[in-house]
């Protein structure tokens, strides 16, 4: 409080010593580029950047390293590898996350009951944000979390169950699927091009909603086996129904590609090379499969072939990234057709629907080497890989087969931890006895929200709510 009184009577001081100056000034003194009032345009791109940093930025590259696709061989990416998950470390990401989640309340204040398509966005980009939160930390701010501008009683946002931030998520995405499926004259005003993913069309942010709450839906495989299956299951025959056909509908982040606005695989290896390369497990996995889409995938090593850096290794010759993820303007996946039919593949073989599994899974991958390659995948390859029936599909070629075709995607490590496929063997040089499967309180929670878990979780093998 001190710091804030003396700013204050520092700037009362300058205002007073202008007071003579104020001729020469005015018409100057409010910068056209620091608008004094926000707008439902400009709040919904706002929040989509920061999502877009969100799901394909630091997390993504923790979710690739926990789940081997790619290996950390330099500085603090080393360290994650290895399991040294400190308190301080993401202190950024969790205030980051708040801050997007505290804008979309801001957005669905602001659209109203006026605005409804602003209002869903809103919605759908809240869901997605509190989402990531609770799967990386478990209990997380929710009812209070985002609220400090409605007084004192919400600065110590108090944490809610992981059980009841999933009914929440699901109850944003319902909220959100008949804002957006309202008629577009009952908008006072109409997004556009400031919603970077859709340009405003509303139907396919409906198909987007549907699949997220399938995959929330998903995430409660551990704990009702059979009901998530079956809702999960309902939520793809709506996503069909609401015009899911193809990758054409895909929610991706959008990149540019120039200035500030590039693909975050690629800024991350421009400015830092050597520190995460492709894990040899995962690119033995697509070569002992002879997978098409591996050039795509990894980029030529050092000796002009494709290797991965083994576990527990700092070998940095190995390849990089591929262009098709990490090219300046390359867009990230973050709720696809191809993640749809999949989870589909696993609802239906949990429902015992086997031969809808098989069909699913061969068509998840048949429509993701298109979209990867950009030619049909192989025929030799469909009949070894993506022509299941209902007699020959498995949950481990399932998730096997959606653990390639996710790459660079945080849902990995979400199905990992889920069903523990594929089987992976935790880091020899790891600082705990395991693959972590959760992110402790941040060092700043533990300061300064008194509503914090106490004692603090520090202990990165507990499994969060639905992992156990």
């Amino acid at each position: 409080m001190k710091n804030i009184a003396s700013a204050g009577f520092l700037t009362l001081l300058i205002l007073l010593g202008s007071a003579s100056c104020s001729k020469f000034v005015d018409g100057y003194e409010v910068s056209p580029n620091s608008p004094e009032e926000t707008t439902p345009a400009l709040l919904t791109t706002v929040i989509q950047v920061a999502t877009f940093s969100h799901f394909t930025g630091q997390f993504s590259r923790f979710a690739a390293m926990m789940t081997q696709q790619c290996a950390g061989t330099q500085a603090q990416y080393e360290d994650i590898a290895n399991y040294s998950l400190l308190e301080g470390d993401n202190n950024n990401e969790w205030n980051s996350q708040y801050s997007a989640i505290t804008d979309c309340n801001i957005l669905i204040d602001l659209a109203g009951t006026t605005n409804p398509y602003y209002q869903g966005i809103a919605k759908i980009l809240k869901a997605m944000n509190l989402g990531i939160t609770t799967d990386l930390w478990g209990n997380v701010p929710n009812r209070e979390a985002g609220k400090g501008l409605q007084g004192e009683e919400f600065y110590n946002a108090a944490y809610d169950p992981q059980e009841m931030v999933y009914q929440d998520i699901q109850t944003l995405l319902t909220e959100a699927i008949s804002d957006l499926s309202k008629d577009a004259g009952s908008n006072a005003i109409l997004p556009g091009l400031d919603d970077l993913i859709f340009n405003g069309d509303a139907s396919r942010w409906v198909i987007t909603a549907n699949i997220l709450k399938a995959r929330y839906e998903n995430h409660l495989s551990k704990r009702d086996a059979a009901g998530s299956a079956t809702r999960a299951l309902a939520a793809i025959d709506a996503a069909v129904a609401a015009g899911l056909g193809g990758t054409d509908t895909d929610c991706n982040a959008i990149f540019p590609g120039d200035g500030n606005s590039l693909n975050q695989w690629y800024a991350f290896q421009q400015t830092r090379g050597d520190y995460i390369k492709m894990g040899e497990g995962f690119v033995n996995l697509l070569e002992g499969i002879n997978d098409p889409r591996l050039p795509f995938y990894a980029a030529l090593d050092a000796s002009g072939g494709i290797t991965g850096t083994p576990l527990g290794s700092t070998l940095t010759t190995t390849s990089d990234i591929g262009d098709f993820f990490a090219a300046p303007d390359a867009p990230a996946p973050l709720v696809s057709y191809v993640e749809a039919k999949f989870i589909e593949a696993e609802a239906a073989f949990r429902a015992n629907q086997k031969l809808r599994a098989a069909n699913a899974h061969n068509e998840a991958i048949k429509a993701h080497i298109k979209l990867v390659t950009g030619t049909d995948a192989p025929a030799a390859y469909v009949t070894a890989q993506a022509s299941e029936t209902d007699a020959t599909i498995t949950m481990e070629k399932i998730m096997t087969h959606k653990y390639a075709a996710m790459f660079t995607q945080f849902e990995v490590y979400n199905d990992w931890r889920r069903t523990n496929i594929p089987a992976l063997t935790p880091n020899p040089n790891g600082l705990v006895a395991g693959i972590p499967r959760r992110l402790p309180t941040t060092s700043e929670e533990r300061l300064y929200n008194a509503k914090a878990p106490s004692p603090v979780i520090s202990d990165i093998l507990k499994p969060v709510w639905w992992d156990e």
